[in-house]
């Protein structure tokens, strides 16, 4: 394996090259994934029934909490690969680490809500609107937990291999993944959220 050292480690093989490449157009098949849950959505977002709306359901307080741990961690994972750049593993995996922790964190929130929905009676049956709100959300939120799993094992392969041409390969292309889920929060929350609070 010919390793080009005049570019940063994760693209130095015309294998990771190859698979950044890949993973950019696995990421076109998510876009066509969450545009069509969007799509879904908006065509029902006015289906409600007899169940509540968006406006009744939807509150500030968690929904700028599960913004922060989200945001914050696109910022930590940057600041993860950041640290690999530079060869400091210590700092990549603490930030590797913290990453993932408010993803946890986001989770946690995104867990807590769900359950507070179902309690004031809001289901997946109860409404077309429902329906596509909890697929949406539902379908992002396994995104991320997906993530976590994935952040956990390239932890694990670092903290045994140290910094390699394929291990920073593997962070980088997750760390676009995470990148990934952030933005398709911004859409969530600009156009879900906030839409519907209006």
């Amino acid at each position: 394996m010919k390793i080009d050292n005049s570019l940063p480690l994760e693209y130095s093989t015309e294998e990771n090259r190859l698979k950044i490449f890949g993973f950019w157009i696995f990421l076109g098949a998510e876009i066509a994934l969450f545009a069509t849950l969007f799509a879904a959505y908006f065509v029902l977002v006015n289906g409600t029934g007899d169940g509540p709306t968006g406006e009744e359901l939807f509150q500030v307080p968690t929904l700028m909490l599960q913004t922060v741990f989200l945001l914050t961690s696109s910022f930590t994972i940057g600041l993860a690969i950041h640290a690999m750049r530079l060869g400091r593993q210590k700092a990549m995996v603490n930030f590797f680490i913290i990453t993932l922790l408010l993803g946890l964190g986001f989770l946690g929130v995104e867990i807590y809500e769900f359950v507070q929905y179902v309690h004031e009676g809001a289901t997946l049956q109860t409404s077309g609107f429902l329906s596509s709100l909890f697929t949406t959300l539902g379908t992002h939120g396994a995104h991320v937990t997906l993530g976590l799993f994935w952040g956990t094992f390239i932890i694990l392969q670092i903290k045994k291999r140290g910094l390699t041409a394929e291990t920073t390969n593997k962070a980088f292309i997750f760390s676009l993944y995470w990148h990934f889920l952030d933005v398709v929060w911004i859409f969530i929350f600009s156009f879900i959220y906030l839409k519907g609070m209006m």
